[in-house]
């Protein structure tokens, strides 16, 4: 059957309400029969089959067989169509960044990516970028016109409406620098562009299937960023700032930070910060082991100190526990004020190992009111380092779905057949 993709004679604004909202459940549950797509929605069954046949009518959505017997009929399994088109998701990180060729219900088609730093600027590194889109889009069989969406995460703050970004610290080269319009000349579909750790959140409400409703993600890495879900939403504030925790202050007395004030949490406890007190370690003869590696390298990163650490090295053992309180105790005022009933860590953060983790959740526990701590978990991020991606691959089609619904854009219709599957 051929399918809608942007711009096909039928228009995602023509559907109703009630076959959006079996779209969106099956974006966010993908699988389900109709027994469990009506009792999700609270639709009768005679309601539900009728929506369903229609979607399918319209190549929206497939059948793909049969679910396993629960004692009576086998029911049909029931999935957005991969036909559709594909999804972009672009992961920008401080030095490197992945991409990622998505179908519409973000079953991965293909992966790849490369170190670089983001200092060098839009120009250079968004050329980079370019390019590894194209190769992905060759290896799955797809081309431009063949791309539903395109979610970008960058590790700064971004004006959501306007896809730019905002005086971010860690990339001052991009301040008021429109992405989205610079892909504009090689994509036609949406592009949005978000900051990374609200990516990060999203891709693990998408992973959870929206089961918890109040978490925080926090984004360990060059810098220290917060993605908030608050009522199974990720929350961006009024202007799209909400989250931005590395610039607490947690010590009136520690070093200036990048951003000009003193004893920011990001100055003291982010991936730069552990390394160089891993270096100062090294150089005071505190610990022959990141002696040896600052000898070998000429220089200490955050995964050295953690490896070290992790062999049972006592300066680095010090060095993690102190990131970890620190963090733990920003986190504190936060969890207070906030109350989720998780907080998952990620980023490099998540390889640093269960000594950093049982330094964050010490420090939590002190520092929190009871009744915040009752029932709340602290680990790190299920998806691990796919979090981001993934999440960019979500922000690609909850938000082309919401689009083409206001606009109602039009394009071209594809076989389900010419798309391929290369793999991650």
């Amino acid at each position: 059957m051929a399918v809608l993709i942007p711009g096909s004679s039928t228009a995602w604004s023509g559907l109703s309400a009630s076959e959006r909202a079996v779209l969106d459940l099956l974006f966010w549950s993908p699988g389900l029969s109709r027994d469990t797509i009506s009792t999700r929605a609270a639709f009768s069954k005679t309601r539900t089959n009728a929506i369903v046949a229609g979607l399918i009518e319209q190549g929206l959505v497939e059948e793909i067989g049969l679910q396993e017997s629960t004692g009576g009929r086998r029911a049909e399994t029931i999935r957005i169509n991969r036909g559709l088109g594909v999804l972009l998701g672009v992961d920008l990180d401080a030095t490197r960044f992945d991409v990622a060729v998505f179908t519409p219900d973000l079953h991965l088609l293909a992966r790849d990516g490369e170190e670089i730093d983001v200092r060098r600027g839009p120009g250079l590194v968004l050329s980079h970028v370019r390019a590894r889109m194209r190769g992905l889009l060759a290896r799955c069989g797809a081309t431009a016109d063949q791309v539903l969406g395109i979610g970008i995460g960058v590790p700064g703050p971004v004006n959501f409406d306007t896809a730019e970004l905002v005086a971010p610290p860690l990339m001052p080269e991009w301040d008021s620098f429109s992405i989205r319009a610079d892909l504009r000349a090689d994509y036609a579909a949406p592009i949005f562009v978000d900051n990374d750790v609200n990516l990060m959140a999203l891709g693990e409400l998408w992973h959870l299937r929206r089961r918890l409703q109040d978490f925080l993600v926090i984004k360990v890495s060059t810098g220290i960023g917060c993605g908030i879900v608050c009522h199974g939403q990720v929350y961006r504030g009024a202007n799209g700032s909400a989250g931005d925790v590395g610039h607490i202050c947690v010590d009136t007395h520690g070093p200036r930070c990048h951003c000009g004030n003193i004893g920011c949490v990001e100055a003291m406890a982010a991936g730069p910060a552990i390394a160089r007190m891993g270096a100062e370690a090294a150089q005071a003869g505190e610990s022959p082991v990141l002696a040896d590696m600052l000898a070998a390298k000429g220089a200490i990163d955050l995964g050295d100190v953690a490896q070290a650490s992790r062999a049972g090295d006592a300066a680095s053992n010090m060095i993690i526990q102190r990131a970890g309180a620190r963090i733990g105790q920003m986190l504190a005022s936060v969890v207070n004020f906030f109350n989720p009933s998780h907080v998952f860590i990620g980023g490099e953060g998540a390889r640093i190992g269960p000594l950093f983790l049982a330094s964050v959740r010490q420090s939590v526990y002190q520092r929190s009111l009871p009744l915040s701590t009752r029932n709340l978990q602290i680990q790190y991020t299920p998806l691990g380092e796919q979090a981001g991606l993934i999440g960019a691959g979500v922000l690609a089609m909850q938000e082309a779905m919401r689009d083409r619904a206001r606009n109602g854009a039009r394009g071209n219709l594809l076989e389900p057949s010419q798309l391929e599957s290369a793999g991650p």
